[in-house]
């Protein structure tokens, strides 16, 4: 959340419809009041924090409520703790359908998600994935980890574009990868 709105709201939504609850996709009806509950008492709400994390939590019974949890960036952003967030990110995938985070590189030029081919992304991937299609960069998905070559960086609805800070890739590798950061930045600021 910044400024009190969901940056890429409809990058979320999207991602958010394609998720499974219990083994059941959402309902329309559950789509639509997440949306509305966003668009409009977000803005409106009682939060204190104007920044944060926006969080949808349902239950057995699919009652849900959303709130609001105060941002906190990442204290270890090393190859080791981006690839272990990842590893948990796939756990949630295996249930819900959707990686919240994804682990991805760049290597020689091209992007590497590490993501089966059929699955949906998170809202930010679907963001990176269409700059790199802008920039002509070709987009692949990896199914193991130790695949990944070249500029690793962590891909979050939480917390965007999070470069790994020891890095053997090509200064060209690693401009690409700030490339994606600063895409993700103008659109949160925008807010």
């Amino acid at each position: 959340m910044s400024n009190k709105k969901v940056p890429m709201l409809n990058r979320h939504i999207r991602a958010l419809s394609e998720r499974l609850v219990q083994g059941e996709p959402l309902t329309h009806n559950m789509l639509s009041w997440a949306k509305q509950h966003v668009e409009w008492s977000l803005a409106e709400g009682d939060y204190t924090a104007r920044d944060g994390v926006l969080m949808l939590v349902i239950d057995i019974n699919g009652n849900a409520a959303m709130t609001v949890g105060e941002y906190e960036p990442l204290a270890d952003t090393s190859a080791k703790a981006l690839r272990a967030r990842s590893a948990e990110a796939r756990s949630e995938a295996d249930e819900t359908g959707v990686a919240p985070e994804l682990l991805a590189a760049v290597n020689n030029g091209e992007l590497a998600f590490v993501a089966p081919a059929d699955e949906r992304l998170c809202g930010t991937a679907t963001l990176i994935e269409q700059l790199a299609q802008t920039k002509g960069i070709p987009v692949t998905r990896v199914d193991i980890p130790a695949q990944l070559k070249g500029a690793l960086f962590l891909v979050s609805d939480e917390h965007g574009v999070v470069p790994a800070t020891e890095t053997d890739a090509t200064e060209a590798d690693a401009a690409t990868v700030a490339f994606f950061a600063e895409g993700y930045e103008k659109l949160r600021a925008r807010r």
